[in-house]
């Protein structure tokens, strides 16, 4: 085998053993939506197919408990982590396994990017050690949430599109079709990967011409068949796009059809009519109000100031996590310097159409979502091609400073690609300690009040994903609404217990603080900052 050939290999080994490392660090999920997906999976592995015990919004949930699972979040994560669930048994690590080879596929995706990209397997090379140890995402590659699992494929279906609009075929825009439909069912905002699909088939060809080893790419003049007039071109190139988009979406709709079905069989529409409803939110925990339903009444009601207030800080939360989080701050001007110079590189165009679609939905449309964490998950899959800029660009530097300063050059590549690689290792190390060791430490209060309670109780509480992972027992969400709403929601899911603690939510406040007393709650324990209170029958 030669050389070319074994380097995605050694990669995707190594790869390995850090994945794996990263997963046996971490002991449980640690927080909502990795509880969730662990829950779903396991619930799955045990037979009791798409339902959940634990219900953490009120967004288009029916009454009765369990309820139909993932109409909020979508269920991919949980299907592929409920296959190991049930051939070695129920234990987290086992979900895990999943999102290591995940972990794996993305780093060497990462390497052949930069490799294309490049030209260099030396910048292929920094590219997958970039991904490897890519900062602020690094704690959350192994864990059971969408992170590895979206980036993957996200990163595919780009890599795809990009692959069809440079070198053509039925074949390739099919897969990215495929490709978009998985996307889409591992997180609601994979839709965005079929508008970029179908953007880039119409889009019109023969503008640019490429060469891989070019920074700078010349616009060239369309050949043209002889005897051909413009506007027949026009409709020729309209008309192969059209069939190309087509075929994406086929694709696409190949994938997504044995979703929509469930969703018509459990809710009566083929996506739930909850989750666009939290872009009229005016405050993230809306999420929970009860009765649910953010309406866009409310939202206009509530003034153009506060309604252009929370876009500004959304803005200024999306711009610090692109440089902080994406481009791990000193990668961020060398990447986006690498951008720029390649923005005509067809591999290229659906990930610039994708990562300013993604800002700019998580930042005017869903903005309380975006910056809560739907940014930070969408972004996974911009990664492995950020990081494949960033060492291009990192290149592009250095030659530059190399001629004004008589620099080595080549000597000059490796110190400053080892300093580059040394530094991600550094924070990534630090980010992951600090949060896994977070992780590990939460539950044992859930753990304890569980243990005090029937097996059979019913519990509405800050984190009921978390608290079912913790006791096994059913839970619901506490309200972003007036207390006087609890026994209606106890008497819709049989809830016999409430637990406040000091992520309570902003109406139940005076509740927490004892200036408020409803007779229909009995306070039973008050300790280290947790109430829990018996919910009394009418």
């Amino acid at each position: 085998m030669n050389r070319a050939r074994l380097v995605p290999l050694v990669l995707a080994a190594f790869a390995l053993l850090i994945g794996v490392v990263m997963a046996a660090a971490i002991g449980q999920p640690g927080y909502t939506d990795a509880f969730y997906y662990f829950n779903g999976g396991a619930r799955i592995a045990a037979g009791h197919g798409l339902t959940e015990a634990a219900l953490w919004t009120y967004l288009g949930a029916p009454a009765g408990l369990p309820v139909p699972s993932h109409l909020y979040w979508m269920p991919l994560a949980s299907l592929v982590e409920a296959i190991p669930l049930a051939l070695f048994g129920g234990a987290f690590h086992a979900a895990q396994i999943p999102m290591v080879l995940c972990y794996v596929g993305l780093v060497t995706l990462a390497y052949q990017i930069g490799l294309r990209l490049g030209n260099s397997r030396r910048i292929g090379w920094l590219a997958a050690i970039l991904t490897m140890f890519s900062g602020y995402f690094m704690p959350y590659w192994a864990n059971t949430d969408t992170f590895a699992l979206y980036g993957l494929i996200g990163a595919l279906a780009l890599a795809a599109i990009g692959w069809a609009r440079s070198h053509g075929g039925v074949a390739v825009w099919a897969i990215g079709g495929i490709l978009c439909g998985l996307a889409h069912l591992t997180r609601a905002d994979g839709v965005l990967f079929l508008i970029v699909l179908v953007i880039v088939a119409l889009w019109p060809e023969g503008v640019i011409s490429h060469t891989p080893t070019q920074d700078h790419l010349t616009p060239q003049p369309p050949l043209r068949p002889h005897g051909e007039g413009e506007a027949e071109i026009a409709k020729n190139r309209w008309r192969g796009g059209v069939k190309m988009a087509a075929v994406g979406i086929i694709g696409y709709v190949v994938i997504m059809t044995p979703w929509f079905a469930r969703n018509l069989n459990a809710v009566g529409s083929i996506l739930p009519i909850g989750g666009f409803q939290t872009a009229w939110m005016r405050s993230y925990d809306e999420i929970a109000a009860y009765p649910p339903g953010a309406s866009i009444g409310d939202f206009l009601a509530w003034g153009a100031g506060n309604i252009l207030r929370s876009r500004a800080e959304a803005l200024v939360i999306a711009a610090e996590t692109l440089v902080a989080v994406e481009g791990l701050i000193v990668v961020t001007p060398l990447m986006l310097g690498a951008l720029w110079r390649r923005r005509f590189d067809p591999l290229l165009s659906p990930f610039i159409l994708y990562a300013l679609g993604l800002h700019a939905a998580m930042t005017i449309v869903f903005a309380f979502a975006g910056p809560r964490g739907g940014l930070l998950h969408s972004a996974s899959a911009l990664v492995p091609f950020w990081m494949a800029l960033g060492a291009i660009g990192l290149d592009g530097a250095l030659t530059w400073a190399a001629r004004r300063r008589r620099w080595p050059l080549e000597q000059s590549k490796w110190v400053f690609s080892g300093a580059l690689i040394v530094l991600a290792v550094a924070l990534s190390g630090m980010l992951f300690t600090k949060q896994v060791n977070g992780w590990n430490a939460a539950g044992a209060t859930l753990r304890a009040i569980g243990a005090t309670l029937p097996r059979d109780a019913v519990v509405m509480v800050n984190d009921p994903s978390a608290f079912y992972y913790a006791t096994g027992l059913s839970a619901v969400v506490v309200p972003d609404s007036p207390s006087s709403v609890i026994p209606t929601i106890a008497a819709r899911y049989g809830v016999g217990y409430l637990i406040l603690d000091a992520n309570r939510t902003a109406p139940l406040n005076d509740l927490y603080e004892g200036r408020e007393s409803p007779p229909f709650l009995t306070l039973m324990s008050d300790q280290a900052g947790v109430r829990v209170y018996r919910i009394n029958s009418p």
